[in-house]
């Protein structure tokens, strides 16, 4: 599957992205699980159902530019993205005590690891999938140049906080539903979601500067637009379900809608 994918790397980022959008298309009208799952999510927001189609390209797309954004050379990569807070995230930095970065599944929040990884050493939490090749094929994306993974278990979450304490960048995604005992149920668009408790720890323990940001494709420039904002408040997981939604309705068609948010894991009680 590696080998795979550092062959698309070849084809214009264009291409990749027109032929993630028809995937995207296919999988909507294939899979009445997956087309009630977004009608429904899109219910929870209050948003119109005629979006379904637009959400279900914009997540192919963020399969299809993939190959591009992991194994395409990390120059090209960085050309494709603007980032006008780019000051604010230095700073933030040389405050000395470790960022914070949390990013929901909104845009190409693949290409903010990347990039933010190409500024300063950045770790994230990485949960293998069952699949053999797709875990190899994560593996190698995840751990190239700045960037590192670690497990999600308490070794993971150790390493993250050496990380924070070394005066490094911590990667997460706010809007993954936790194991079992890791999170708690917070109101999002309107529901009880079990949402990560994370965050609020590790910037309990290791006082990080906390930065929100979304990675949104730019129609005009064919690339990204990294937007990164300070968080001044305990990022705990009603603050950050409200933020997340906040980030969400002015990129809706930029959501994974398709996402389980409101899964009920294994031995927990909404």
């Amino acid at each position: 599957m590696i080998t795979l994918f550092r062959l698309l790397v070849r084809l214009p980022l264009a291409l990749l992205r027109a032929g993630g959008a028809m995937l995207g298309l296919v999988a909507f009208l294939a899979s009445p699980g997956y087309r009630s799952k977004i009608d429904a999510n899109l219910q929870r927001a209050g948003l119109d159902r005629r979006l379904r189609w637009a959400c279900a390209r914009q997540a192919g797309v963020t399969i299809g530019e993939l190959p591009f954004v992991w194994f395409g050379p990390l120059a090209k990569v960085i050309a494709r993205v603007r980032c006008d807070d780019l000051v604010m995230f230095e700073q933030a930095r040389n405050e000395g005590r470790g960022v914070l970065v949390l990013t929901p599944h909104l845009g190409s929040f693949e290409v903010a690891a990347r990039y933010l990884s190409a500024k300063a050493p950045m770790t994230v939490l990485f949960k293998p999938p069952k699949q053999a090749p797709l875990a190899r094929l994560l593996q190698a994306a995840r751990n190239q140049g700045g960037l590192r993974s670690v497990p999600t278990n308490l070794s993971g979450v150790r390493g993250l906080l050496r990380a924070l304490r070394a005066g490094e960048v911590v990667g997460l995604l706010p809007d993954q539903v936790p194991d079992s005992g890791q999170g708690v149920w917070a109101d999002f668009f309107g529901e009880p979601a079990y949402t990560l408790i994370l965050p609020q720890r590790l910037a309990e323990q290791a006082q990080p500067a906390v930065i929100l940001g979304v990675c949104v494709r730019d129609e005009d420039s064919g690339g990204w637009r990294l937007q990164l904002r300070r968080l001044n408040q305990s990022p705990t997981p009603e603050c950050l379900n409200l933020q997340m939604q906040g980030l969400i309705m002015r990129w809706p068609q930029q959501y994974l809608w398709g996402y389980n948010r409101y899964k009920q894991p294994r031995g927990e009680r909404s």
